[in-house]
């Protein structure tokens, strides 16, 4: 079944090949250039200096008690996804821009091959945020740091989503690099490849001509394939709906149960 057709949007003006690829010439000039500012900001950021940090800070994995330096898999650098997460909840009032992000994150063999593991650090209890990464499919290293926060996040904002990177030297851990909000767009795919079609992400924030849709919420829906309703606040993180449609069960084994 495909997805519901809404009512028809406004397009772009039809030209001859030879218009078309002159727009597009145009406008590569200035992706190149973002393109080349971003391996500068990169340059740089590889030049960052660094923080210590102890190593023997704790994480509760599958097995139990950890440490921050057992979270580096023995490998050099450690990639941290600082997981929003509000205890006691169903699985719909779990946070979307989380699931967004970490739903794209699959295929972990590239950063490997550069000696770095990548984890999620989920800002909630073991047992119920390990249920929402069953529930969700997701194959990733999996703790929580929520006894840690403090000592992780030191000079930051517990609860807010964080992408935090980590060298390890010997049995010593350093901090290299942090961000949120915005920047942990980096783990995402699919909004950025919808930034190179005509309609980009549908949302009200970006600057489309008239007639463009832009009725998406965030990352939250009120139903699933084909209608993809949205709904903010309600609904669910667009990515349960194929979970449940393939029969997974959301039961987080919290007081509050999914919708």
């Amino acid at each position: 079944m495909t997805d519901i057709k809404r009512d028809e949007p406004g397009t772009p003006q039809v030209v001859d090949r030879s218009t078309f690829q002159a727009e597009l010439d145009a406008l590569r000039i200035r992706e190149k250039a973002h393109t080349h500012e971003g391996d500068a900001i990169a340059a740089a950021r590889r030049r960052l200096p660094m923080a210590e940090l102890d190593p023997s800070i704790k994480l509760i994995g599958p097995n139990g008690p950890v440490t921050l330096l057992d979270a580096f898999e023995g490998r050099r650098q450690l990639i941290a996804y600082y997981f929003m997460w509000h205890a006691g909840h169903s699985a719909p009032e779990q946070c979307e821009g989380c699931t967004w992000v970490t739903t794209q994150v699959r295929e972990l063999s590239y950063l490997h091959s550069r000696d770095a593991t990548f984890a999620v650090f989920c800002q909630g209890p073991y047992e119920e945020s390990a249920r929402y990464r069953d529930f969700m499919g997701w194959e990733l290293p999996w703790y929580s740091a929520l006894g840690s926060l403090e000592k992780l996040l030191v000079g930051r904002r517990i609860g807010r989503m964080h992408i935090v990177c980590h060298l390890r030297q010997g049995s010593r851990v350093f901090e290299t690099y942090w961000t949120t909000a915005r920047g942990v767009e980096v783990m995402d795919n699919s909004y950025h490849l919808l930034d190179l079609t005509a309609y980009g992400r549908q949302e009200t924030w970006e600057n489309s001509p008239a007639g463009w849709p832009q009725q998406c919420t965030y990352t939250r829906t009120r139903t699933g394939s084909p209608t993809w309703e949205p709904e903010w606040p309600g609904g669910r993180p667009i990515a349960q709906w194929p979970r449940l449609q393939a029969g997974r069960s959301d039961d987080l084994g919290t007081t509050r149960k999914g919708s």
